[in-house]
């Protein structure tokens, strides 16, 4: 039996109708994504035809999931808003404290004890606010989700970009942050700007070593990490139909590497596998009472490109395997050019770990194809030149792969096998030797490779690959290593080749797992004490942010001019940092310090504008708010993009900075900046970026008469007298607005909660 079956079968019941009503509102066949989103509609009987990429829409999600290191800060804000339960199911998943060292057997027990006082909040708040508890060790959010929450039609929010998984069942869904699921759980509206539309085309089956990892690696190459941004992407076609369920997961799940708002599949016979074997067939019973509305129109894949604001085709049939990267996730070089791109780049050859599983890549059929590969090390008398590494993606995962004799062929072959949680690919790796900051290559299925995000090193070159070209990558310890024509020396020094992957969709002998690590929560939550104690280090109560002074921003101080790509994890890193991901105090000590300075291409290093001196990007910024100081932060393209965590705009919000410019935004920072009460701005002229200099003195001028769609004036005040004075866009609403002058969005909520 499904989570929330009647919550589903609620959905089922009005989505017919709903899409009956669109698509006459439209006036023409829709899309699988619009069929969602105009059947979530906040407003049942709205009447307006919405323009994609212009249009704020204000919607009504199924669901909210959150992960421990955001859910602190989720939860800290919607114990605010005076409810005494969350308004629609809501869950929490801790994977995300959890440190990869020695192995699960030390290393949960030693995250249970260090993060005890987190888990516990974690656990009582959900238990107090009717929130479904998913403990440590259960498995990583994404796959969880999947497994159990997950259903074709729906739409739900998380507090971490890669939600977007869930796209492999069918849903929209979206990431976000902590502040946009504060305002679900208590019952208002949530509001998107209107996506545009991103169609691929698949046609053909995949075979040999390609897999489902290496068409979102393709796309990631086409569309580069901001070509999403905006859009919902959505897959079609009879490739399509021959991906399974789990495949389509992956795909979904690194959409997040290319911007997009979501990406998602129409609803077919591999999900109704997928929900059958996972025991919910009474939602793909009633899915497919439903199943016409559940994929997009027939004439809108006859003639995509008539529906679609950019469509992009893949015949599976001739898709190689991909290995993307370093340092980004839309590198993308097929396998067979590899060893060129890598001599001439100058790329360490020798691998030194690979490792495989993640949010991204643990389903059964990954491991199974993986473990086809790993096989070969024995049968064909090879040995491992790569240490080994395994995150599953869930306890239920792990159960059944143990049962199935999985675990014991990696163990063979040298694996570790860690928790069922993130581990190194949210940077909870500590990873023997890397503190030597020693230049080095890696090889795995995660989705993403910045630099210093698997082990804080930033001469780790981290390339991304399916985990059965990982494992056989690992086997070489040689990136230029091709499965696909390359023969490797065994240890009889013959030569001897890689036969291609094999593995099952789903486990023949069904899933099975002992305990699943699921803690339904009181059914009257009144009674549960939640105690912060006020000298935790971990955790801290949140006071409301200030309003607007009703006054134009003048005086302002250049806290930083950030150079080249700045990512959430420059701007709030992770790793240790994720410990204080319940305290906005401690965790600010980490603000902008991986960001590179472009007056002197340093990273935490800023001058002092009272002091002349140069120092921490954070202790300059305490200084400035000592002193009554606010401050401007400014970036360049596609600022804030990689994870949601909503840290990187609360950070410079609570230590004083005013107002962030840059060239561009990733989509999920923008908003969280908009919601606590930040001013997000863009160049009118992105040349105007060379114009500000170290010493500037800046104002901000037109918030007075601040309207949607009208400039803001930025003057820039130079040390020598002169002065630069410039138009800036921004993209606020009159809603948005309104938290700008309320001082943040939450300050909003609890006004309206108590009325």
């Amino acid at each position: 039996m499904a989570f929330d079956i009647d919550m589903i079968k609620k959905v089922y019941a009005n989505f017919g109708p709903r899409v009956e009503a669109a698509r006459k509102l439209v006036g023409r066949p829709l899309t699988l994504s619009e069929k969602i989103l105009y059947t979530h509609l906040w407003d049942e009987k709205a009447n307006t035809s919405f323009t994609r990429g212009v249009d704020y829409v204000d919607f009504a999600p199924d669901r909210v999931a959150m992960q421990d290191a955001t859910a602190q800060m989720a939860l800290l804000q919607f114990m605010q808003a005076g409810r005494p339960q969350v308004a629609v199911p809501s869950t929490v998943h801790c994977d995300h404290l959890i440190t990869a060292k020695f192995g699960a057997e030390q290393d949960l027990p030693a995250a249970n004890t260090e993060s005890k006082e987190v888990f516990d909040f974690l656990a009582s708040v959900s238990n107090k606010y009717g929130i479904g508890f998913w403990k440590p060790g259960a498995g990583i959010i994404h796959q969880v989700v999947l497994e159990n929450y997950a259903f074709p039609g729906g739409m739900m929010i998380g507090t971490d970009s890669h939600t977007v998984n869930a796209g492999g069942l069918g849903m929209i869904a979206i990431g976000v942050g902590g502040a946009d699921a504060c305002d679900v759980m208590a019952g208002l509206a949530w509001e998107l700007k209107f996506p545009k539309l991103i169609g691929v085309k698949l046609t053909g089956k995949l075979n040999g070593w390609a897999s489902p990892k290496d068409i979102i690696l393709k796309v990631a190459g086409i569309l580069t990490v901001k070509g999403g941004t905006g859009a919902i992407v959505e897959y079609f076609g009879d490739g399509a139909e021959n991906l399974s369920c789990t495949g389509k997961g992956t795909i979904c799940n690194m959409g997040a590497e290319v911007g997009a708002t979501t990406s998602t599949f129409g609803y077919d016979e591999s999900m109704e596998r997928y929900l059958r074997a996972t025991d919910r067939a009474d939602i793909a019973d009633a899915a497919n009472g439903i199943k016409e509305h559940l994929t997009g129109d027939a004439e809108v894949y006859a003639n995509p490109e008539q529906y679609f604001d950019q469509l992009i085709e893949i015949d599976l049939s001739t898709l190689e395997p991909y290995l993307n990267g370093p340092f980004t996730p839309d590198l993308a070089t097929p396998i067979s050019k590899m060893k060129e791109v890598a001599i001439e780049n100058g790329w360490p050859m020798k691998i030194e770990v690979g490792l495989i599983g993640s949010c991204t890549n643990s389903s059964y059929e990954d491991i199974s194809r993986a473990v086809s590969v790993a096989k070969q090390v024995s049968e064909k008398n090879l040995k491992t030149n790569a240490q080994y590494c395994i995150n599953p993606g869930s306890e239920q995962i792990r159960y059944t792969i143990e049962r199935d004799g999985f675990l014991d062929v990696f163990k063979n072959i040298g694996a570790t096998v860690f928790t069922n949680a993130c581990g190194p690919c949210i940077g909870m790796w500590d990873r023997v030797g890397a503190e030597k900051q020693e230049r080095n290559t890696i090889v795995h299925s995660f989705n993403r490779n910045f630099a210093k995000r698997a082990d804080g090193n930033p001469n780790t070159f981290a390339f991304v690959g399916s985990p059965e070209l990982v494992t056989a990558l690992a086997i070489a310890g040689d990136l230029s290593f091709n499965p696909l024509t390359d023969t490797l020396t065994n240890q009889q020094g013959e030569q001897v080749m890689l036969d291609a992957p094999v593995g099952d969709e789903l486990p023949p002998r069904g899933f099975d797992v002992a305990d699943a690590g699921y803690q339904a929560p009181a059914e009257d939550g009144t009674g549960v004490q939640i105690l912060v104690s006020p000298t935790s280090h971990r955790l801290q109560l949140l006071d409301p942010f200030t309003p607007w002074e009703g006054t134009d921003l003048k005086g302002l101080r250049l806290l930083i001019k950030a150079k080249g790509k700045c990512t959430t994890d420059h701007i709030s890193m992770a790793g240790p940092w994720l410990k204080f991901r319940g305290h906005l105090d401690n965790i600010s000590n980490n603000m902008l310090i991986g960001a590179v300075n472009y007056f002197n291409d340093k990273t935490d290093n800023v001058k002092n504008a009272l002091t002349g001196e140069h120092g921490p990007v954070p202790a300059t910024q305490r200084a400035y708010k000592a002193a009554g100081i606010g401050s401007i932060v400014v970036g360049d393209e596609n600022y804030g993009e990689g994870s949601s965590r909503e840290h990187a705009a609360m950070e410079p919000r609570h230590l004083g900075v005013r107002a962030v410019l840059v060239k561009s935004f990733a989509r999920i920072h923008e908003t969280n900046l908009k919601k606590q009460g930040m001013l997000g701005l863009t160049f009118c002229n992105k040349e105007d970026y060379d114009l500000i200099r170290e010493d500037d003195v800046i104002d901000i001028v037109g918030l007075t008469t601040f309207t949607p769609d009208v400039p803001l004036t930025v003057v820039f005040n130079h040390s020598d007298g002169t002065t630069d004075e410039i138009k800036v866009n921004h993209s606020y609403n009159a809603q948005q607005i309104d938290w700008f002058k309320a001082g943040g969005a939450l300050n909003i909520i609890r006004s309206q909660v108590a009325q």
